[in-house]
């Protein structure tokens, strides 16, 4: 018999999941274009000519971009959103913070990487011998993108994946600054196919050194590059 008194549940409105869910998607694709290296650091983001793009108000986009603000990609102004500027000492530190977190994190996958992984690391690299090849700086970039992507979607630890990956992103303005130099593509190079030999063969410690040494040259690549030393 049913209950008179039993408590009505009101459901959440359908239009409040759909905004939430249209943000998420606005968030990602920012997102995405930054790690592309898409938006410069003389481009503004506005959030009208978002919403226009994606078809939507812009409640949702403004949602987006001031989570983009709060996690550091973007830096809101009086006219439109834009990438941060990275000081010396921002480089310095997010390189510090690299070196502390990502050897470790990484040598840590190989009890979670399988054949999928395996392979999607080995076409990475190949993508990035033939950007290489052809001088393909927007392929070097997507390429390097898409193997710390494969091996930091193996890392266990969901808090510590999303903490490389917003630091390894807020370093994009290093890449841009970098990857068009010879010098600096072919260290790239060199140390993916490091840490593809240390993935395939499942070795911590040659996973850890490989990637201490590539963050550590990556970073002197960059002010070498600054101090017009290459």
């Amino acid at each position: 018999m049913a209950d008179d008194h039993a408590k009505v549940v009101k459901l959440p409105r359908r239009t409040a999941l759909k905004q939430t869910t249209l943000s998420e998607t606005v968030y990602q694709e920012i997102r995405a274009r930054l790690q592309r290296g898409e938006v410069g650091p003389n481009d503004r983001i506005l959030d009208y000519e978002v919403a226009d793009e994606f078809g939507c108000t812009r409640m949702p986009v403004r949602q987006a971009l001031l989570r983009l603000v709060s996690d550091g990609y973007l830096v809101g102004t009086t006219r439109g959103f834009v990438v941060p500027t990275l000081t010396s000492d921002d480089v310095h530190e997010l390189f510090e913070l690299r070196r502390l977190l990502e050897p470790s994190a990484a040598a840590g996958t190989v009890a979670t990487l399988g054949d999928d992984e395996d392979a999607a690391l080995k076409r990475a690299y190949q993508k990035a011998r033939k950007a290489f090849e052809k001088h393909d700086t927007v392929a070097m970039i997507n390429a390097n993108v898409e193997f710390r992507e494969v091996w930091l979607g193996a890392v266990p630890n969901a808090r510590l994946q999303n903490t490389i990956r917003r630091f390894a992103d807020h370093a994009q303005q290093v890449r841009l600054a970098t990857l068009d130099n010879r010098n600096t593509q072919k260290m790239v190079i060199e140390g993916m196919r490091a840490l593809l030999e240390g993935f395939l063969e499942r070795d911590p410690r040659q996973i850890k050194t490989a990637m201490l040494e590539f963050t550590v040259a990556a970073e002197q690549q960059y002010f070498a590059q600054l101090n017009g030393q290459d």
